[in-house]
């Protein structure tokens, strides 16, 4: 799944977490009796201070379940998050990490997303990847050093591409995220579309397509898989805490259906584990 709205592990890349003397079992540094997160204050539609985000719901849900207290540590993601967080032993677990990453180790996956294009309603109808011809030409933004840029580079979009800073930090800025700028940007027509991760994308779009006439957001499912376009997310915990990992796995099983609820009620589209295709919008009990 970020300043630059992806799960923590993909915007920290490049980042370690602290030495691996730190990664202990669950009675040394997992507080038994409150779920302690890591979280970023203003990340929306993913986490906020005040809880409005769905890992927000989505921990109060895992709260619940092992009928502990909930606590947050804030940090604004970017480089040094993990590292800060997991790292230094003042919180437990990061709710949105991408599968695969070696900065933590994950519990299984508890949701698939793909990357989306997001438009001005109508503006593309039909279209169904990025080798469409009706994108030659078009101003596009995309985020720095996202998965996208190299596909896009690859369909002869870069010319006219939109890049925009991974992070931005200025207190003054006009938007929550970079992703809300840039969806932002093509609400007010200033770009043609934007490639973008999709559980950020859905719900921005929603929000910001009220005063625009609508948004579409289309999943990019048949893109090639190098670079991938869709990604599993898990929960992060530090290494070597793995019963740790198992009481969460444990968790997220049982509690799977009002999960995946609250994903839908912030428009994150959802894959099938395997396949490239959406799940059904209203699956049966």
């Amino acid at each position: 799944m970020a300043r630059v709205p992806l799960p923590a592990t993909l915007l920290a890349a490049g980042l370690a977490l602290a030495a691996p003397a730190r990664a202990q079992n669950l009675p040394d540094l997992v507080t038994p009796d409150t779920l302690r997160v890591c979280a970023d204050p203003g990340n929306m539609p993913f986490s906020e201070r005040k809880g409005d985000g769905f890992e927000n719901r989505i921990a109060q849900i895992l709260a619940d379940e092992l009928k502990v207290k909930l606590r947050y540590y804030w940090l604004t993601q970017g480089p040094g998050f993990v590292r800060n967080t997991l790292g230094t032993g003042l919180c437990d677990v990061i709710v949105g990490s991408a599968f695969g990453s070696e900065l933590v180790q994950h519990t299984n996956p508890y949701y698939r997303s793909p990357y989306v294009l997001v438009s001005r309603r109508g503006s593309f109808d039909g279209l169904t990847g990025l080798d469409d011809p009706r994108l030659k030409g078009k101003a596009i933004g995309v985020i720095v050093g996202t998965p996208p840029v190299d596909r896009m580079g690859a369909v002869g979009l870069v010319p006219t591409m939109k890049p925009y800073p991974p992070y931005q930090f200025d207190p003054a800025r006009p938007h929550q995220t970079v992703s809300a700028e840039i969806v932002a940007d093509v609400a007010a027509g200033k770009l043609d579309a934007a490639v973008l991760w999709g559980p950020a994308a859905g719900w921005l779009a929603k929000e910001a397509g009220k005063q625009a006439g609508g948004l579409d957001v289309v999943p990019l499912l048949r893109e090639p898989d190098r670079p991938p376009l869709s990604y599993r997310i898990a929960m992060g915990v530090r290494h070597g805490e793995n019963e740790w990992k198992r009481v969460l796995n444990t968790a997220l099983r049982k509690r799977r259906a009002e999960i995946e609820a609250v994903l839908r009620d912030y428009a994150v589209p959802l894959l099938d584990e395997e396949e490239n295709r959406l799940l059904p919008a209203d699956p049966k009990p």
